[in-house]
C-alpha cells in the first residue's frame, strides 16, 4: 500500500491489485529472465546463472514490498544489482572479457519500476554503476564504442520513466486528495446511516412500547393505577435506552422491568466499554446482570459498562438489606462474585 500522506504507490497507480498484480510481476520476471539468458552463449556458465538470480531478486523486491517509498534496504539490493550483474555477465575470470549487451536491458526495466516507487537517486546511481562497469570493460577490451554505447542505451527507459514520473507528479497528489476525500465522505456517509438507523430504531422501540399508553392519555382517557404502574415503568425503560442503549435487550429489559414491579430501583449505565469487544462478552454482562435482577426482590441493582481501556469490562452491584453482592466481568469474560 501507498503512504497516503505522500503519494499514489505504483500499485495504486496502475491499478495491479490481487491476480493483476500477480500477472504483471510474472510477466516482469519473464521479460528479466529471456534478457539474462542471451548472456550464456557469451559469458561463464555460473556467473551469468548467478548474475539472472540477482536481477530475478531484485525484480521481485522491487514490486512485492508494498511500501513507499522502497525500504532502503532492499532499495541498495535494487540499485546494486544491476552493476553486479553486468560485472558478472562481462567480466570472465577463465576467458577475459565478453561484450557488455544484455545486462543492462533487464537492468533498465528494474531500475524504472525503481524509479515509480520513488527512489530516483538510487535508481540514477545504479545506472551510474552500470555505465561505469560497460566504460572499463570498453577500455580494457578495445570494444568498439558502437557496442558500448549500444550497451548503455537502455538505459534510456530509466530516463523516460524519471521524466513520466515527474510529468504525473502533480496528477498522483491529485488522485491521493480525491481518495482521502472519497474516504472522508464515506465515513461520514456510514456515521449518517448508522445514526439514522440507530434512530429509526428508538422510534420503532417507542412506537411500539409507547403508543398504547400515549393514545390513552392523548384520549383524555382517565388512567388507572395500573396504568399509572405502567407508564412509570416505561419511563424508566425509555431512559434506560438513552443512558445505556448497549444493554437494552429483549432479555435485560424484561428483567429490569420485572425487578423495578417488584419495587427494586434498577440503574443501568453505559459508559462506552463495550465497543470493540467480542459479543459473547457482552452476552456474558447481560446474562449476569438480568441473573441478579431476576433474583432481586428490594433494595437496588445498578448496572454498570465501564469506559473502555479498563482491566474490567463492566459491573454489577446488587443491595438488598440483607447481603451485598457485587459481580464484575473483565474484557476476558471472566465473572468474579464478591459479597
Amino acid at each position: 500500500m501507498a503512504d497516503t500522506h505522500t503519494e499514489f504507490g505504483l500499485r495504486d497507480l496502475l491499478g495491479l491489485r490481487d491476480r493483476w498484480a500477480w500477472l504483471f510481476l510474472l510477466v516482469f520476471e519473464l521479460t528479466i529472465v529471456l534478457y539474462m539468458l542471451r548472456n550464456l552463449p557469451e559469458a561463464a556458465p555460473i556467473p551469468a546463472l548467478a548474475a539472472l538470480l540477482i536481477m530475478v531478486v531484485a525484480g521481485v523486491l522491487v514490486l512485492v514490498i508494498p511500501v513507499d517509498p522502497l525500504p532502503w534496504p532492499a532499495t541498495v539490493f535494487v540499485a546494486a544489482a544491476g552493476p553486479v550483474a553486468t560485472a558478472l555477465t562481462t567480466i570472465d575470470v577463465t576467458h577475459g572479457l565478453t561484450k557488455p549487451v544484455w545486462t543492462p536491458f533487464a537492468s533498465s526495466y528494474v531500475l524504472a519500476v525503481l524509479v515509480l516507487r520513488g527512489r530516483l537517486g538510487a535508481a540514477w546511481l545504479g545506472v551510474g554503476g552500470i555505465a561505469v562497469v560497460i566504460a572499463l570493460v570498453g577500455v580494457m577490451t578495445g570494444v568498439r564504442v558502437g557496442v558500448v554505447v549500444g550497451s548503455v542505451v537502455p538505459v534510456a527507459t530509466v530516463a523516460g520513466i524519471s521524466i513520466c514520473a515527474a510529468v504525473m507528479r502533480p496528477m498522483q497528489r491529485s488522485l491521493r486528495l480525491l481518495r482521502e476525500d472519497a474516504t472522508m465522505r464515506a465515513a461520514a456517509e456510514a456515521t449518517m446511516a448508522a445514526e439514522n438507523g440507530e434512530r429509526d430504531r428508538q422510534l420503532a422501540r417507542l412506537d411500539k412500547v409507547a403508543r398504547p399508553i400515549l393514545e390513552r392519555i392523548a384520549g383524555g382517557a382517565e388512567l388507572t393505577a395500573a396504568e399509572r404502574e405502567q407508564c412509570r415503568l416505561l419511563e424508566a425503560e425509555l431512559r434506560d435506552g438513552l443512558r445505556a442503549p448497549q444493554l437494552v435487550t429483549d432479555e435485560l429489559s424484561s428483567a429490569a422491568r420485572g425487578a423495578r414491579s417488584r419495587g427494586v430501583e434498577v440503574v443501568l449505565l453505559d459508559d462506552g466499554g463495550f465497543a470493540g469487544v467480542p459479543h459473547w462478552v457482552r452476552q456474558q454482562v447481560i446474562d449476569s446482570a438480568t441473573k441478579e435482577l431476576d433474583a432481586a426482590n428490594t433494595g437496588s441493582v445498578t448496572v454498570r459498562v465501564l469506559p473502555m481501556g479498563r482491566r474490567i469490562l463492566a459491573t454489577v452491584l446488587a443491595n438488598a438489606p440483607e447481603l451485598d453482592r457485587r459481580t464484575e466481568i473483565d474484557t476476558a469474560g471472566e465473572v468474579s462474585i464478591s459479597t
